[in-house]
């Protein structure tokens, strides 16, 4: 038995073939090889379940939703059959770097009184070819609530955290797009959180992720939130943050639009 702590990865996929088995080949060729994967197949039509069978690997848990579900509750159903003492996530698009399970796992249990730890990642455009870091100052650790709000940083597939943090906190269901963005802001209010500043993801940009209609929902579930959240977040600069917010996503709409021809 490895005495190396568990890493549960989630990943959520519907109709994922496209970069399914890239991704699955980044958790397989990592540093880190005390791993399982929780596969939460939402009602896939397409060749999935095949390519996750094409691996042979014990280590990858499959699971076949009896009904189509929102992205966050089907996150917290595969949370539940997670074993791991971590949980990861990574989406079928998406890809990890190396050595981002090692570098998360050694922060983690070198600095126990952090229960999550997340990092920098590239934007990986295929139609130019390019691959960048996205963020290019420091990001931010600690009690971090307050810069969360101005310029909200963590990127979900770079997260790395205790599971116990799962059994207080989970992800809302109502939600479409914010779900980790609302997740993630709860728990900056009760705990520290660590960063790592390399880069450990690849966020892939496509089509299907940066559509016209997920940009209005985007906006429309944030400034709902803000609505709901106002009055509990004076203390971090949430007036500030309510002003910067939405004229980052105008402009972020107003990029996607202009360049990326969505």
């Amino acid at each position: 038995m490895s005495d190396t702590p568990l890493v549960s990865v989630i990943i959520n996929c519907h109709n994922g073939e496209k970069y399914l088995e890239e991704c699955l080949k980044s958790i397989i060729l990592q540093s880190y090889n005390n791993w399982e994967i929780i596969f939460w197949d939402n009602l896939s039509i397409d060749r999935s379940k095949n390519i996750i069978n094409s691996f042979s690997d014990k280590r990858i848990k499959y699971f076949y939703s009896n009904k189509f579900l929102n992205l966050y509750h089907a996150r917290n159903l595969a949370i539940e059959q997670a074993s791991g003492k971590y949980i990861s996530f990574l989406d079928v698009d998406d890809t990890w770097e190396k050595e981002k399970m090692e570098l998360q796992v050694n922060f983690l249990e070198s600095n126990k009184d952090i229960k999550m730890v997340y990092s920098n990642f590239y934007l990986l455009d295929q139609s130019k070819e390019e691959k960048i870091s996205i963020y290019n100052n420091q990001l931010p650790s600690g009690r971090i609530t307050g810069e969360l709000l101005k310029k909200y940083t963590i990127g979900i597939l770079t997260v790395c955290a205790h599971k116990k943090i799962f059994e207080k906190y989970f992800f809302e269901k109502k939600y479409n797009v914010i779900g980790d963005f609302d997740l993630f802001i709860k728990i900056s209010r009760e705990m520290s959180i660590g960063c790592i500043q390399r880069p450990l993801a690849n966020y892939r940009i496509h089509d299907n992720n940066f559509s016209k209609k997920k940009i209005h929902v985007h906006i429309d579930e944030l400034k709902n939130w803000i609505k709901e959240k106002e009055g509990n977040f004076s203390e971090a600069g949430f007036s500030l943050f309510s002003q910067k917010i939405f004229l980052y996503k105008l402009i972020l709409k107003n990029f996607i639009y202009r360049f990326l021809g969505v």
